[in-house]
């Protein structure tokens, strides 16, 4: 790692992270990674954004465009794009550079975003929704792993909630801003928005970005990509197109089902002989990859083919404004947060967590079986609450789905059993909107054909009702209400469809074996639970991402207690850190570390007092140094740094470890046991606690401390 600035430089036998082969760009400026991860967030911004901001726009952009029937295209060909390009992106950007490869998927989804803005028709929109969707998920893969390229590991867990308060963002002003843009301006704003946005930080990324170059080179598994994508999209197209526009016994659909079933054949095969494949086939040979895979199918399934249709029905049944029904949604997408963290804290305090999935997809069904009972006259406060229980029945389950894959796999398969249990969940929510969209068209034009058949006025029919719903507007009074109750009754039967789905991944739910977690995979990424983009990450960056996340919590405790414990040694925490800083960087000088680190100066003091009174160090001028005996025990801090680091592994942890695996944890411990974010308060009966010590706040508290 390249010195800190107020730091010594480090001795020559002592190399730094950034000389390792996948050690960060630690030399950038303070100033330029904070313009970079602004350019980051933005560009997840964008991508997160898009997967919400579209839903309540869509009874206008129907509307105007004409083709109710091919609402669900709008939102399935931006994910299937978008899932289907994940992999391509994440290994492209290791093998040729992720700086050019990211501006390329910013332009591409720029470019997707304008000429969604100018489409014309339904066909226009759907095809730039792929495109923008291709460079979505290129925005998703890559923004991680440049944050990985630039952010030291001392840093990560910071920048890593950043990113997770992104997503957490877009879930709730995604469908406010999309009914704001909709109702105060026009629905091409919502895709316009992404241009001033995007433009910024593609500037941002040429100016100050520089990322090491480096190459990690992959045999890409092409054709294994192009047959997945197709065998979805076969799949979509046959259930989106089967019983509407095409009858099921047509040659058509026969054709569909005959060409999905031999590109899943090809695809299989394919995998067989892939170096690199997509979806390694020996994971499903694990069962609880098997079913956290149905699982996640069907959550997606449910969550985004309701999240697309209940707006329909806000603003088409109840009459409510594009801004209205997405503050309508809100109690769902409270419902997924609340259970998603709070089930997240109780497994990492408990371990125990296969109760999260049999209850979400319990609760699910019952959401499912609530908004079944939505009518045009259904209170608000009634509304809300049925919202509230299927979103919550969706957050028990979303991140507990990621936590039983990664704990079931070994290492080697950490990365690509992640990539693929995402997968599943997002060809499943391209799958349900498909589904839904289906059932509701169908539903639609039988309801409004045996409610107004005789009944429209002259220059009215059915087919202009379904086309565009601002015509229901114009009917006379008796005739309206026949109308809002066809399409009430038709969008509420997609819940009483869903029902059955969901009540097979409650039985699936039984299934799975519950396992003791390791530490590591407590703490999943918020990509990894709320987005419906697969993550394309390696085992490695998967673990380090985990182990610099709760590093980042140990720090905040007591973790030299802990260390110094390990070690055997009758210290105190702060004269521990003192000597693992000497350690890492040959001296330190403790005025200048208790500026930099935020500390009171009486801290370091004491610390440097022991350290000296012990022997430990000696003065070399202001700087403290090592004596002979303070590295040796400098030395056993270390290790049982290591160790500390170790045990979050659990049994990957092994004799016959990968070496990759022993190179991380020893490359992570020595930045986290040097790391100015890790510095330990001694008690004080009058301590208060900060619970960041990088925290600026930190400095409100220096009265409160005194040395141990």
């Amino acid at each position: 790692m390249a010195p800190d600035p107020d730091v010594e430089p480090p001795t020559p036998e002592r190399p730094t992270a950034a000389t390792a082969p996948a050690g960060p760009a630690e030399d950038l400026p303070r100033r330029t990674i904070l313009l970079s991860m602004g350019a980051l967030l933005s560009g997840m911004l964008l991508a997160a954004l898009d997967q919400t901001i579209v839903a309540t726009a869509l009874p206008t952009i129907v509307s105007d465009l004409g083709g109710m029937k091919h609402l669900s295209w709008v939102v399935t060909a931006y994910m299937l794009a978008a899932t289907a390009g994940t992999p391509l992106w994440g290994k492209l950007g290791d093998q040729y550079g992720r700086k050019k490869l990211f501006q390329t998927a910013i332009a591409i989804f720029l470019v997707g975003s304008a000429l969604c803005g100018i489409a014309q028709n339904m066909p226009q929109l759907i095809g730039f929704r792929a495109l923008q969707g291709l460079g979505g998920g290129g925005l998703m893969v890559l923004t991680m792993a440049i944050v990985g390229d630039i952010v030291p590991p001392r840093d990560r867990g910071r920048y890593q909630g950043l990113f997770g308060a992104v997503f957490g963002a877009t879930s709730v002003l995604g469908p406010l801003l999309g009914g704001l843009f909709t109702e105060h301006l026009n629905w091409r704003w919502v895709f316009y928005i992404n241009l001033p946005i995007g433009v910024v930080a593609l500037a941002i990324i040429a100016a100050v970005l520089h990322i090491p170059k480096r190459s990690n080179p992959h045999r890409i598994d092409y054709l294994g990509t192009l047959l997945i994508a197709s065998v979805a999209t076969c799949l979509v197209l046959l259930t989106s197109l089967g019983g509407s526009t095409w009858g099921w016994s047509s040659k058509q659909i026969i054709g569909l089902a005959v060409l999905g079933a031999v590109l899943l054949a090809a695809f299989i095969w394919a995998e067989t002989k892939a170096a690199e494949p997509v979806i390694p086939l020996k994971l499903f040979r694990l069962r609880t990859f098997t079913l956290c895979s149905v699982i996640g199918f069907i959550v997606g399934f449910a969550m985004f083919g309701a999240m697309t249709y209940l707006p329909t029905f806000l603003q088409v049944v109840r009459g409510v404004s594009p801004t209205m029904s997405g503050v309508h949604m809100l109690p769902m997408v409270a419902g997924v947060l609340i259970a998603s963290t709070g089930s997240g804290q109780l497994i990492s305090r408990t371990g125990r967590w296969k109760v999260f999935p049999v209850l979400g997809t319990a609760i699910t069904a019952i959401g499912l079986l609530l908004l079944h009972r939505l009518t045009e006259t259904t209170s608000t406060w009634e509304m809300s609450a049925y919202f509230f229980v299927f979103g919550f029945g969706l957050g028990l389950v979303m991140q507990v789905l990621v936590l039983a894959v990664q704990n079931a796999v070994g290492y080697e398969d950490l990365g690509v059993a992640t990539s693929g249990a995402t997968f599943f969940r997002s060809i499943g929510a391209s799958f349900g909107v498909a589904v839904f969209g289906t059932i509701f068209t169908n539903r639609l034009a039988d309801k409004l054909t045996a409610a107004l058949g005789g009944k429209l006025p002259e220059g009215t029919d059915v087919a202009n009702l379904e086309a565009d719903p601002r015509a229901i507007a114009q009917l006379p009074p008796e005739v309206r209400v026949e109308a809002l109750h066809a399409y009430s009754t038709s969008i509420t039967d997609v819940f009483l469809y869903a029902v059955p789905v969901v009540a097979l991944a409650f039985v699936v739910s039984w299934f799975i074996k519950e396992q003791p977690l390791r530490g590591t995979v407590t703490v999943p990424d918020a990509s990894e639970t709320v987005a419906t983009n697969p993550v394309e990450r390696s085992s490695r960056d998967e673990v380090a991402r985990a182990l610099t996340q709760l590093s980042t919590l140990e720090g905040r405790r007591d973790i030299y207690r802990d260390i110094t414990a390990r070690a055997g040694l009758d210290l105190k925490p702060a004269a521990s850190w003192l000597l693992l800083r000497m350690h890492r960087y040959g001296s330190a000088e403790p005025a200048m570390l208790a500026q930099r680190a935020n500390v009171p100066m009486g801290i370091v003091n004491a610390a440097a007092r022991q350290v000296e009174e012990r022997g430990l160090g000696r003065r070399d001028g202001l700087p403290l140094v090592l004596t002979p005996a303070g590295a040796v025990l400098a030395d056993k801090l270390s290790r049982a740094r290591e160790e500390s680091l170790a045990e979050l592994l659990g049994d990957w942890w092994t004799k016959d470890r990968p070496r990759d695996l022993t190179d991380l944890v020893a490359e992570l411990s020595g930045e986290l046991s040097g790391s100015d974010a890790e510095m330990p308060y001694e008690e004080h009966p009058r301590r208060t606690p900060v619970p960041d010590l990088d925290d600026d706040h930190a400095t409100e508290h220096r009265g409160d401390y005194r040395p141990g």
